[in-house]
């Protein structure tokens, strides 16, 4: 019965955390069990920098489609209407003739026939008026402002794109690491179970041998040390269970009561939410293995360098369009009554512009956008180089976790025969309580070691998966 018990205790990983370790209330209410992937698809759905990485590609779809507006003629309506106090324009025969003496006896006599006839020497026009019209301009070519634009515009919108790939991969490589925290810590509070019975059994021994006079009363006073020692250990424990809960849950948008005391039924007690995923069989990470080149080539932050690059070529492009010249076509059509009567008519024109006297100025531009396509092409080599790194750190990280695994595997094993050993030897009276006590808190060290190692070996493969594409 006793071997059973230490097999178990090797195989921690695999066990359901025992109620016992959250409290009797835990007990009385409904378990709810999350698996990492649905924290996973939880952190999809309520992380805010995820909800926030897909609004910026909305944004730049939006943004493209802005620019392939410019490919499009600009319609627009004008109108004016106006009213003067006196009329804008006055002529009268002088305005035409000039002022002489043959213009101004004309416009004398004239003047004489309009008292008699009621008509006015004077032409006036321009007092009011109203005019509205519809046009539309097509531009032919801006210096290929128009396509370089939409260019630049699709390059934003991939990269936002890969910016989404990055925060998925950084936002699942945090819930994973929040996730095997807690499991690693509930394990913790099941060797602390596992040690408080073996402290209550040979508290009881210690007892008895007391009353009988076998043993010493200083014997059963470190007895209740280590009974103390053990209890405020698994208080800790569970506090570190709810704290690093609350930060997997908060960061997934998994909404939990904190409280044991304030029953809420349709928010669940944070103890009574398990963790349903354990660690299963573990290979060794040969199986893994992806060169480093390649998987660096397929990292979206090697994408995005590409895309700086481009992005500071299409922009000197678009500088260059500034200085190159802009042809267009248009046609107008409308109502204008301003001089005579009110009619409707249209046009047609089309304009030409040639900037002159920026040159100066463009070859400037051009020349600080030479330098800053450089300075992008040299970032894009050395971060290349350290994309390689940080794959090799992450491949070489992997193969020590493995080891370490190995390591504390056998350490186990080890334990686990000298256990076996002393208990015989307890048995036979040949060996005291207290060797055997040791012996069994080594055994449950060297089992809580090797399931942190597990845990680190499990985040280890996944951030080395992430890297390479897998």
């Amino acid at each position: 019965m006793m071997k059973n018990n230490y097999m178990k205790v090797c195989l921690l990983a695999m066990a359901m955390v025992p109620e016992a370790a959250y409290g009797p209330l835990a007990a009385a209410q409904e378990k709810m069990e999350v698996s990492l992937e649905q924290c996973q698809e939880m952190a999809l759905e309520h992380n805010p920098y995820i909800l926030n990485s897909q609004l910026e590609i909305l944004s730049a779809q939006a943004r493209k489609r802005e620019a392939v507006a410019e490919y499009f003629p600009k319609v627009s309506v004008n109108a004016l209407a106006f009213y003067a106090f006196d009329p804008i324009l006055e002529i009268g025969l002088t305005d035409i003739m000039g002022d002489n003496d043959f213009s101004n006896n004309l416009n004398s006599m004239l003047e004489g026939f309009a008292a008699q006839y009621g008509f006015n020497t004077q032409y006036s026009t321009l007092k009011k008026g109203i005019t509205a019209t519809v046009t539309a301009m097509q531009p032919i070519f801006a210096g290929g402002r128009i396509i370089n634009g939409n260019k630049l515009a699709a390059l934003g919108k991939e990269a936002a794109q890969l910016q989404h790939e990055i925060q998925l991969r950084t936002t699942s490589e945090d819930v994973e690491k929040g996730y095997w925290q807690v499991v690693s810590l509930e394990e913790k509070m099941k060797t602390l179970d596992q040690m408080q019975g073996l402290v209550d059994t040979l508290y009881r021994d210690v007892n008895a041998a007391v009353q009988a006079g076998l043993a010493t009363e200083n014997d059963l006073l470190q007895v209740k040390l280590k009974k103390n020692e053990i209890r405020s250990g698994k208080i800790r424990v569970r506090n570190g269970i709810r704290l690093a809960k609350m930060n997997l849950f908060n960061s997934i948008g998994l909404e939990y009561n904190p409280y044991s005391t304030i029953r809420n039924d349709s928010v669940p007690y944070i103890d009574d939410i398990l963790l349903s995923d354990r660690l299963t069989d573990l290979s060794a990470p040969d199986a893994y293995y992806m060169p480093e080149e390649e998987a660096a080539a397929r990292q979206a932050e090697s994408r995005l360098l590409d895309l700086s690059v481009r992005s500071k070529q299409l922009e000197k492009k678009m500088t260059v369009g500034e200085t190159l010249p802009q042809i267009g076509v248009g046609a107008s059509y409308g109502y204008g009554n301003i001089i005579d009567k009110g009619q409707m008519n249209g046009a047609v024109f089309a304009s030409i512009q040639i900037p002159l006297s920026d040159w100066g100025k463009t070859a400037r531009k051009m020349q600080r956008y030479d330098y800053q396509i450089q300075k992008a092409e040299n970032e894009k080599d050395f971060l290349n180089a350290q994309l390689i790194l940080q794959v090799r750190q992450l491949w070489l990280d992997l193969t020590a976790s493995w080891e370490q695994l190995l390591v504390a595997r056998e350490s186990v094993e080890t334990a686990q025969s000298s256990v076996y050993q002393l208990e015989s030897y307890y048995r036979a009276g040949m060996s005291p309580l207290s060797d055997l006590l040791q012996a069994q808190s080594q055994l449950q060290e060297c089992s809580n070691e090797y399931i942190d190692q597990c845990i680190a070996y499990r985040t280890a493969l996944q951030a080395y998966l992430d890297r390479t594409g897998e």
